[in-house]
């Protein structure tokens, strides 16, 4: 049975630039009950993602922004600890959307029962949930890789990143990864099964990059923008494909940063193209055919990075951000 208090992560305020541990507030509340139609959720894990930082800003986007004193916004994967709705029961293990916090009520609406003996409940967050279908969407639908191209992933050793490079081989290309750091890098090489990782911290990034990529760059999936994206421009071939995933480096900019040269997206005649991941929503059975037999054959391995405690939530986010996981981020809450 529920406890009488939930804890919840509110955001106190929004960020000007580098989002801090003081625009969070750790808050108590009774534990809400469940309505005629609703069910109440014990978060177990919370998904930390990047797309939570524009969430924080009041800026427009696809998205309405995160309310200043309501519980942060994120995905989870719970228990039904009561129910009052026809097709769920307690016990039930659901993921949802239940936020930062330690219970959380629906009405049914976007949550889907997850069976424990079929996958790691933690990985409907990650390689099997929005992240992994992020990285088959974006790839085969807007990257359309080739057997015998060079896809370059940003973010490599990340939720996202990591699953695109080993489609990619899957798929018969080369895979190269760019990761910050050389144990990053080994992980992605020697775990991933990538033809090559490349350290953007180096001191010749761009030459290493250049190395690894002896015929161009057919598909650069984009997570990360800024030095990077910058780096990686020179390189693309005629008529490469930019899935525009994320750009991570530059969400704490006040003021926008220097774009791509056009005249190379006219003469190389790019492809670039911005995307959200249910654009793709009628893709998802095939997602999870597809990435779920990759993963149970073990072609396709992941990673998680998992902090104990929902407290923790807010320096782990902090932590993601500036690229210090190694994997998929979750809150174990419960």
């Amino acid at each position: 049975m529920a406890g009488n208090v939930n804890r919840q992560i509110l955001l106190k305020s929004r960020p000007e630039g580098a989002p801090s541990l003081d625009n969070f507030e750790l808050a108590e509340s009774p534990t809400p009950e469940p309505g005629e139609g609703e069910v109440l959720m014990r978060n177990v894990y919370l998904s930390l993602d990047p797309y939570m930082r524009g969430r924080m800003s009041a800026a427009k986007s696809y998205a309405k922004p995160a309310a200043i004193g309501q519980p942060m916004v994120g995905g989870t994967v719970g228990e039904i600890v009561r129910s009052r709705h026809p097709q769920y029961a307690a016990g039930d293990i659901v993921l949802g959307y239940g936020g930062w916090q330690d219970y959380a009520l629906s009405n049914g609406a976007g949550l889907r029962k997850l069976d424990p003996a079929a996958a790691p409940v933690s990985t409907a967050l990650g390689v099997l949930g929005m992240p992994g279908m992020t990285a088959y969407v974006g790839l085969l639908e807007i990257g359309q890789p080739k057997p015998g191209e060079t896809v370059v992933v940003a973010a490599a050793s990340g939720a996202v990143g990591s699953v695109v490079g080993q489609i990619a081989k899957i798929k018969g290309c080369r895979a190269v990864g760019i990761a910050g750091g050389a144990d990053k890098c080994r992980f992605v090489v020697d775990q991933l099964g990538f033809d090559a990782c490349v350290d953007h911290r180096a001191a010749d990034f761009a030459g290493h990059l250049e190395a690894a990529c002896p015929a161009g760059i057919d598909v650069y999936f984009e997570n990360v923008g800024g030095v990077v994206q910058q780096t990686v421009w020179p390189l693309l071939n005629d008529f490469a494909r930019i899935p525009v995933c994320g750009l991570i480096a530059q969400y704490d900019a006040t003021v926008p940063l220097p774009g791509p040269d056009m005249f190379s997206v006219l003469r190389k005649r790019l492809l670039i193209r911005g995307f959200i991941v249910w654009d793709f929503a009628a893709k998802q059975a095939d997602f999870l055919r597809d990435v779920g037999e990759w993963v149970r054959s073990g072609r396709l391995k992941y990673r998680e990075d998992v902090v104990e405690g929902l407290e923790k939530a807010p320096a782990a986010f902090l932590g993601m951000l500036r690229g210090k996981n190694f994997g998929k981020t979750l809150v174990r809450i419960a």
